[in-house]
């Protein structure tokens, strides 16, 4: 058991992360401690006590990075290793790069400041850097001030992962209540429409949960409704997350095509068939491969695919085969996700999948191995994503991400994901509608911090809609008058 004390609770999110970035299967204890003679302290049972301070920090911001620097080297002396993006811990490091290329750094004076700075490695400084300057490019193309991108959010899908945190329900659940949450959704979406007004619509992403768990003519109904109410004269991407295996047909994806979506996925998440059975993805490696090759023949040239690296009970060897798999079917983008400690931790409330939990707890044990076996997952991912001539374009990363690593996706120069770039970038105003949504406007800071030079300094404001399918349509009044108070300033 580790337990962290701090003075201020400010210093407690970073050290927090950090300490179950190098001690991912130990309990962690906090508390504000204000009594403490230093800033911190770090108790492992059995080990160590270690004290942190920050005397003569100019500020307060100051104070808890070098906090975190000194938690860094202690933890990383302690366990003889270090991390692959040292004190980060947020989910967008790719940020970090795009200011210092908008200041006009250099790649190799970049890759020595983040490693100074920040104790990043120096492969993945590099990979910051070049993705930063492929988003930047792919943004240009963008009316950042003018446009907008369209989220619509399907909370249904065939079974709930084992692993997965999202806001989401099994369709044999909510099948009843489907037709219904599509009245409060079409509701939503015409209140939209009608505030848009001369503003340019850029993208529209339909995700959840799955949405091809619709029956066709609910997604008929759903897509005509998109096409009623939104102009496609400035859109550049349209895409639709087909998802699971499980849930696509030939005739929804005649639908899709039919209403002119530019980009789908089909993802896979492993193509070891034991993994997808423990982890309750219930489909099959053939049916993954049947419809990828179904919407190659209807037509489909933007196809993403999703896999996950470091699922509980899989080698390198296994990834090595998925990979293998992959690479047969040429898919136009690959998204290579690193598990999630904080998800997985979920799947200890399932006894169906109590082997799962074992071979992660193993796993957790020895956190070097981990990072071990994950640095060579993801690399042979790059490897493979080389071999089908896709470059990195969009990174991030999760709290409690398996071996401290990230999330990134590779695509073909011409079919990088423009909405994946947006969500994590923020450079332009997302609206977002159905349960769990969230919508992220970019506004000019005086709109709400008077004093702020009108369009040139920029602020985010978020608007959230209940993750509750239920309260979401009962309460469909109240999320558009959420966003009527911002749409449009």
């Amino acid at each position: 058991m580790i337990r962290i004390e701090v003075k201020d609770e400010g210093y407690l999110y970073n050290i927090y992360h950090l300490v179950k970035a190098f001690f991912p299967s130990e309990k962690v204890e906090q508390r504000i401690f204000r009594e403490l003679k230093e800033d911190a302290c770090i108790h492992i049972e059995g080990k160590w006590t270690r004290y942190f301070g920050t005397s003569g920090a100019a500020d307060k911001k100051m104070s808890k990075y070098l906090l975190d620097r000194k938690v860094y080297e202690a933890l990383a002396e302690e366990t003889g290793h270090g991390l692959a993006w040292g004190i980060l811990t947020g989910v967008r490091p790719t940020k970090l790069a795009m200011q210092k290329i908008e200041e006009r750094m250099e790649r190799e004076a970049f890759i020595s400041w983040f490693g100074k700075e920040f104790f990043v490695s120096e492969d993945k400084a590099g990979l910051a850097y070049d993705i930063a300057v492929r988003e930047k490019g792919i943004l240009k193309r963008l009316d950042t001030r003018q446009g907008y991108s369209l989220y619509v959010g399907i909370p249904f899908c065939p079974s709930v992962c084992s692993y997965c945190s999202f806001s989401s329900g099994s369709i044999t659940v909510w099948k009843n209540v489907v037709n219904i949450y599509l009245n409060a959704l079409c509701k939503e979406l015409r209140y939209i429409g009608s505030r848009m007004g001369a503003r340019k619509l850029n993208t529209i992403y339909i995700g959840g949960g799955t949405p091809t768990t619709l029956e066709p003519e609910q997604l008929e109904r759903l897509l005509t409704c998109i096409d009623e109410l939104f102009s496609r004269e400035h859109l550049l991407e349209y895409t639709i997350e087909a998802g699971r295996p499980d849930s696509i047909t030939e005739e929804k994806l005649r639908i899709i095509r039919d209403h002119k979506a530019t980009r789908i996925s089909i993802n896979p998440q492993t193509m070891q068939q034991r993994t997808l059975d423990r982890i309750g993805r219930r489909h099959s490696t053939e049916e993954t491969i049947n419809a990828f090759l179904t919407a190659r023949e209807m037509g489909f040239d933007n196809i993403n695919m999703d896999l996950i690296a470091g699922l509980p009970g899989e080698t390198c060897e296994d990834m090595r085969d998925t990979l293998q798999q992959i690479e047969a079917l040429m898919p136009d983008s690959l998204t290579v996700h690193s598990l999630a400690i904080k998800r997985a931790a979920k799947m200890g409330q399932e006894k169906s999948v109590l082997g799962y939990v074992r071979d992660l707890g193993e796993q957790m044990k020895d956190p070097a191995r981990m990072a071990y076996e994950m640095s060579r997952m993801i690399a042979e991912t790059k490897e493979a994503a080389d071999r089908m001539e896709l470059k990195p374009y969009y990174l991030y990363r999760q709290k409690n991400i398996a071996g401290n690593f990230e999330n990134v996706g590779y695509a073909k120069v011409d079919k990088a994901g423009i909405y994946n770039i947006l969500i994590m970038e923020e450079k332009q105003s997302i609206v977002a509608v159905g349960a769990g949504a969230s919508t992220k406007l970019v506004l000019p800071l005086s709109v709400t911090a008077p004093g702020g030079k009108d369009g040139k300094m920029t602020t985010l404001k978020r608007v959230e809609n209940v993750k509750n399918i239920r309260e979401y349509i009962s309460r469909i009044d109240e999320m558009i008058e959420r966003k009527g108070e911002w749409l449009w300033r």
